[in-house]
């Protein structure tokens, strides 16, 4: 099955809606399959003492995605044949991404958070629920939560919580842990920018999806912080992991059509000389007819 790519734009989309759109059109050129925001409201996501007290928290707002952005960034990312998505973190904000989005994601930070992942898994639609900081225990009330109001499409993203994330910190053979604990699917969301995790994690652990975090240009929010990717340094990535994919084929072992020419071409089990007997044979007789001409 090929790997589902999501491009998380985060809030490097700084509310402007023709950025935002870029956004969509550089996933779509790079290779993804889907593309994802965030719906956010800083005065529902931190406590007020944290914000009283946070002048950072507080300029955070400037983050927040526009509601009314949802029905363009749906539009444009069926245009450009992506899937959207959008995570919620406020529960009306559920409500205000169904009608637009192919499947919502929960964050990690959100994941015990019952009444969030009940609202989004009793929408029927899709659930990729992201696991980092969290225990095998978090990780299965989590999946009771959601399995309890209908929810049945779950994928699972192992991810490390940092920003960026250490290499030694990544902890791939959880992916295994998880898939084996769960028996769901199981992805990869990476905040290390290395192309050999991204891989490792493709090759070694089998992940069905990788989320990543994209800036059009090192001018998003949170580029700085070191963990989102630039197009030109994702897409290659992508590339590799997509020719590998082709040269999967099928679980029957029987030659190819590319080798189909030379099969006549091994050795003989008579003689052990290549090639078979019969082309010996037809080229004796090729010789004798243009030695009688």
């Amino acid at each position: 099955m090929p790997v589902k790519f999501i491009a998380e734009v985060s809030s490097n989309h700084a509310r402007d809606l023709p950025r935002a759109k870029r956004f969509i059109a550089a996933a779509a050129q790079a290779g993804c399959d889907a593309v994802k925001f965030q719906l956010f409201k800083i005065d529902e996501m931190f406590a007020p003492e944290i914000l009283e007290r946070s002048a950072e928290h507080r300029a955070r707002k400037n983050w927040e995605l526009p509601v009314e952005f949802l029905p363009e960034l749906k539009k444009a990312c069926g245009e450009h044949g992506l899937e959207f998505s959008c995570t919620p973190f406020y529960l009306r904000a559920v409500a205000e991404l169904e009608p637009y989005v192919d499947f919502f994601k929960i964050a990690s930070y959100e994941l015990l958070w019952t009444d969030l992942l009940r609202e989004a898994g009793s929408t029927g639609k899709p659930i990729i629920l992201s696991t980092g900081m969290a225990t095998m225990p978090e990780i299965r009330h989590a999946l009771e939560a959601l399995e309890n109001v209908g929810a049945r499409d779950i994928t699972l993203l192992h991810c490390v919580s940092a920003y960026p994330a250490p290499v030694q910190e990544c902890n791939l053979a959880s992916i295994e842990t998880i898939r084996t604990a769960t028996g769901l699917p199981v992805g990869w969301s990476d905040h290390t920018r290395s192309p050999a995790v991204i891989e490792r994690a493709v090759h070694r652990w089998g992940s069905v999806a990788i989320e990543f975090h994209l800036d059009l240009d090192g001018n998003g929010e949170e580029y700085k912080s070191g963990h989102c990717w630039l197009p030109s340094e994702i897409a290659p990535v992508i590339e590799r992991i997509r020719v590998g994919e082709h040269a999967d084929g099928r679980y029957l072992k029987a030659p190819t059509e590319a080798e189909l020419a030379d099969r006549l071409w091994r050795a003989d089990p008579s003689d052990g000389l290549r090639p078979f007997r019969q082309v010996r044979e037809e080229w004796v007789r090729e010789r004798a007819r243009s030695g009688s001409r």
